[in-house]
Parts: structure tokens; C-alpha cells; sequence
């Protein structure tokens, strides 16, 4: 399961990497080419549009490949499925019904990511003072800390 899940994070990642970087460089005018939902939306928002899919893609490896912060994967991919979730209405109402199965895939592996990495397959920090995951309230306490290595390292302390 944890390799699945790897392996659509990563996918994942991708396609919503390079969507995600193109809509914040590319021109409104040259991205309509190809994607007629545009001309719906103001430039800013497209490239707000834009930011949160790069964010989601780098929320989804990032914080599991760092150890840091890592229950922001799950939460990236919560983020994706609402993208995902406004995208298809975009779609729907604009009568664009040959794509929304597309954003129904995306969702469904982003959906996929968020309940694997809350739920079946956490991620975890083993390093003292971090809890499991953010709803694990408690604390894994540091090993304590000799004396000696503190007067070692800061020979002027007075720990």
C-alpha cells in the first residue's frame, strides 16, 4: 500500500506540477488555446488557480520525502480533491463534459492520497518532541541529554 500510495503521489505530483507552473507563466490568451475555461476566470485568478496546484504537487512529496511536517501530505492531497472538485463544476457548466471524467480521476487519486496517508498508511517523525501524526496529542519525549556533551559543546553554559 505504501508503495501505491508513493507512486500516486508522485504521479500525481507531476501532472499537477507542470498544470499548476504552466497556468502561473503562461499568458491568459495563450493558455485559452487549450483550455477554453479561462475565459471565464480573471488572469489573477487563473494564476491563483495555477499557485495552488504547484503548492498541492510539492505539499504532496515534499513534507513525506523530508520528514518534515509530514501530515501536510494528506491535507495536500484534501486540497487537490477540492480543486479537483471545482474544477468539474467549471467543466459541467460550461457544458466541457468530455474533460470532467479526467478531473474525476485526478480526484479520485488525490481522494486515494489524503484518506492512504491519514488513515491506512500515516506518515511518521520518529525524532524526539514530535507527535505521530496531528491528531496523536502526545509528545515522544527526547532521549536525555548528558551534561557532559552540553559543557562540551557550549563550554561557557552554565546548563
Amino acid at each position: 500500500m505504501n508503495t501505491a500510495l508513493w507512486i500516486v503521489q508522485i504521479l500525481l505530483a507531476l501532472a499537477f506540477g507542470l498544470a499548476g507552473f504552466m497556468k502561473l507563466t503562461q499568458p491568459k490568451e495563450k493558455l485559452a488555446a487549450n483550455m477554453k475555461w479561462v475565459e471565464d476566470f480573471s488572469p489573477n485568478i487563473v494564476k491563483a488557480i495555477g499557485a495552488v496546484e504547484l503548492l498541492g504537487a510539492l505539499g504532496l512529496v515534499l513534507p513525506a520525502l523530508t520528514g518534515i511536517l509530514p501530515w501536510l501530505t494528506p491535507l495536500a492531497g484534501v486540497g487537490l480533491v477540492l480543486d479537483m472538485l471545482g474544477a468539474a463544476y467549471t467543466h459541467f457548466r460550461r457544458k466541457e463534459n468530455s474533460v470532467i471524467p479526467v478531473n474525476l480521476v485526478l480526484l479520485a487519486l488525490a481522494a486515494f492520497v489524503a484518506y492512504g496517508r491519514f488513515v491506512a498508511v500515516p506518515l511518521s517523525i520518529n525524532r524526539g518532541g514530535y507527535s505521530k501524526s496531528p491528531f496523536d496529542l502526545t509528545l515522544n519525549p527526547s532521549p536525555p541529554v548528558e551534561r557532559d556533551f552540553i559543557y562540551r559543546t557550549f563550554p561557557l553554559s552554565i546548563a
